[in-house]
């Protein structure tokens, strides 16, 4: 599974941690935010944080976010790094 994550939009912050599925939960500013899956290339689904159902409403923020774990490439480590750690 892929490693939890930071993005930037703006001057905001997101701690972002994928659960499998193309579903991940955002935090902001430190505290849980939002839970969302990904519908399609551009758009993206909140969840209703107590059913875990997809909203079906537009939400720019949310389709940005979306669109950074997209972009998001994890940083490949150094395998000579990783053979030192061991």
């Amino acid at each position: 599974m892929q490693e939890p994550f930071d993005i930037t939009i703006g001057e905001i912050d997101y701690a972002i941690f994928p659960e499998g599925n193309d579903t991940y939960v955002v935090f902001k500013d430190g505290k849980e935010y939002v839970q969302i899956q990904k519908d399609t290339e551009s758009q993206w689904l909140k969840l209703d944080p107590e059913t875990a159902l997809p909203l079906f409403e537009e939400d720019e923020e949310i389709n940005a976010i979306g669109g950074e774990i997209l972009a998001y490439v994890p940083e490949v480590e150094d395998e000579d790094e990783e053979a030192e750690e061991e």
